[in-house]
């Protein structure tokens, strides 16, 4: 299998021509799809679903960009279908199948086993696996992002920005992609000053907002002042647990949160104790998963799915990127610094974390 490290506006990354027979007559005549075969795609959800500010909304969002400017909308050419829980998944791909959708994508490594066994039994539907590969299978395109560069850029950002030496990730589940960001985060901290203190502490779960909020309630009581998340819906406390301190606190004296996969700011605007409006979001990592989608979409609509590929996007091209919410002018810059040394080879993170930094 081919690994390709793309850019987001790539020409075709293969050629593999769209099976007339997995599609169905296009909803909308009026629509740029509806040729002979028209190209109907929908997302299934992992169980955070499309509101959960993060990793599902943004492929949502780009799905329905996407939609919109091939003059479609939800359900006439484009739709989801909400997982609740790890149970509904296959019951949703055999849904989207049966529903005439002949291009679906699996959002969050969850969902691999399902895809690789709806991949099997639809051999003339295409998928897509976001943050997981599933090998060998000429339906399925694996996309992948290098989630350790932008989480790297996070932890120097969280370095330059501490003021009690003391700094915490907080992770859903632990496994290969949120290693990425975990890793990164380390590292990228490190790189700033070995001896700031890093609190690291795993959910357990993605979509469990109160455990969030209690572990980020107990990081910040023990001295953290920044905490990054990468842990979905999880995260949805974190804010949570920073916007009650906040509000009890001067301005000068508020504690931070680095989002995740989208730019977060919005959740980060509060009114101190001095009343003064304010915001607590620091930066956030962005994962263009919503830009993938549209990609991975617009080949499949040209008859170039790129069937079989593990696609990768990076900070290279612009695949993920470090929204600079509210860094100082000297935090930007070292984020900038850092920033063009990974594009130049000088820097080399890793993917998984160390032994001594779990």
């Amino acid at each position: 299998m081919n690994k390709k490290f793309v850019g987001l506006g790539l020409a075709a990354v293969a050629t593999l021509t769209l099976a007339a027979c997995g599609s169905r007559t296009a909803k909308n005549s009026s629509s740029s799809s509806s040729d002979e075969t028209a190209l109907n795609v929908a997302v299934v959800t992992d169980v955070g679903g499309v509101d959960d500010r993060s990793f599902n909304q943004s492929a949502w969002e780009g799905l329905q960009e996407w939609g919109k400017e091939n003059g479609l909308s939800k359900d006439n050419g484009f739709t989801y279908f909400q997982s609740n829980s790890e149970s509904e998944y296959v019951t949703n791909l055999d849904s989207a199948v049966s529903g005439g959708y002949n291009l679906v994508f699996g959002i969050g490594f969850a969902l691999e086993t399902a895809i690789a066994e709806a991949a099997d039994n639809n051999p003339d539907t295409h998928f897509a696996i976001v943050d997981s590969v599933v090998a060998d299978k000429d339906n399925v395109v694996s996309i992948g992002f290098a989630d350790h560069e932008a989480s790297y850029l996070a932890g120097v950002a969280a370095a330059k920005t501490t003021k009690t030496n003391h700094v915490g990730f907080i992770g859903g589940m632990e496994g290969v992609v949120i290693d990425r960001f975990h890793a990164g985060f380390v590292e990228g901290v490190k790189s700033v000053n070995p001896d700031i203190k890093i609190t690291v502490d795993y959910a357990g779960s993605f979509v469990d907002a109160a455990k969030g909020q209690t572990i980020a309630a107990a990081q910040y009581a023990a001295g953290a002042d920044v905490i990054f998340h990468a842990s979905g819906g999880t995260g949805n406390g974190v804010f949570a647990a920073a916007k009650a301190i906040n509000e009890t606190t001067n301005e000068a004296d508020k504690v931070w949160v680095i989002g995740v996969d989208r730019d977060q700011s919005a959740e980060g605007k509060y009114t101190s104790k001095d009343g003064k409006e304010s915001n607590f979001v620091l930066a956030s990592t962005i994962k263009e998963v919503g830009t993938s989608v549209k990609e991975i979409s617009n080949q499949a609509l040209k008859g170039k799915f790129p069937g079989g590929e593990v696609v990768t996007f990076s900070l290279a091209d612009k695949g993920v990127e470090l929204a600079e919410t509210n860094l100082s002018s000297e935090a930007s810059e070292a984020v900038a610094a850092a920033k063009k040394d990974i594009l130049d080879g000088k820097i080399k993170i890793p993917e998984t974390p160390k032994k001594e930094d779990k």
